[in-house]
């Protein structure tokens, strides 16, 4: 069974097309459960939103803040396996015909078994993975499988990284280039920063590939802003925040249907 990186790459070419960014939205398996999680990511979808990375709740993250840390612990606490995160992009590509991304670390990968995973996702019609702390030089094995199962890897870069560093991470990814926009963790922020479009145009002459942009994203205004210099516009903690602040499960539903609504206008110029 063959994955959806041809889906993913499609998705970002027609927006590429349309003279926008795409929109890429975060949330995690699991919150508030897994069947609630589901209805979340599939409302963001049908919201707006192009693509979807649903993330594999960690105990140990180094790039999520304290609202997606949130939001992972009630996973966990939840009992979420792997079959759930692979469940949950089944679903909610079934639903939307839209291509739906695992955001993990690898730890859970090397456990489960690479080809197990690699084998599963492609099965759920899943279109890739993106894969925050796999070094590029120990990404071999990863690499193969994803290859021969249609998956794309989808590798961090941050403003820290040298130029010399950024080409033998663009070489190594597909799919497209997850670019941080700050150094730091996720979560919601005043303003982007003037680090992220420098850190699109470095990326950009190592690669083909397209270049997104996450890490602070949080209202239309500001998806605008980062649609002007990105292929990509990423927002994951801000559908987190309004689903835990929401007063039941329907609100929250409706309150992230929302906000995809309006990041899709800002990511269109119409904010």
């Amino acid at each position: 069974m063959s994955g959806n990186v041809r889906l993913l790459n499609d998705t970002l070419a027609a927006a590429r097309s349309e003279g926008r960014s795409a929109l890429i939205a975060y949330l995690p398996a699991g919150f508030p459960t897994v069947d609630g999680g589901i209805e979340a990511v599939k409302a963001v979808l049908e919201g707006g939103a192009d693509i979807v990375e649903v993330g594999l709740p960690h105990s140990d993250p180094v790039l999520d803040g304290p609202v997606i840390q949130t939001a992972d612990d009630i996973a966990l606490r939840g009992g979420l396996k792997i079959a759930d995160v692979m469940r949950t992009v089944r679903e909610a590509h079934a639903a939307t015909g839209k291509p739906v991304l695992v955001m993990t670390y690898w730890n859970p990968i090397d456990r489960y078994g690479v080809e197990r995973f690699t084998a599963e996702l492609a099965e759920a019609g899943g279109a890739g993975c993106i894969l925050p702390d796999l070094p590029v030089q120990e990404s071999a094995l990863w690499r193969e499988h994803a290859d021969k199962h249609g998956l794309a890897t989808v590798f961090v870069v941050a403003p820290s990284s040298k130029d010399e560093r950024l080409a033998e991470i663009t070489a190594a990814g597909s799919g497209f280039v997850y670019a941080a926009s700050l150094m730091g963790v996720t979560g919601t922020r005043e303003s982007v920063g003037s680090q992220a479009e420098d850190l699109v145009r470095r990326t950009r002459a190592t690669t083909d590939l397209p270049v997104c942009v996450g890490l602070g994203v949080s209202n239309a205004a500001q998806a605008r802003e980062v649609a002007g210099f990105a292929d990509g516009v990423i927002v994951g903690s801000a559908f987190v925040k309004h689903m835990l602040d929401a007063p039941d499960h329907a609100a929250g539903l409706e309150a992230v249907r929302a906000l995809a609504g309006d990041l899709a206008r800002g990511v269109r110029g119409q904010a």
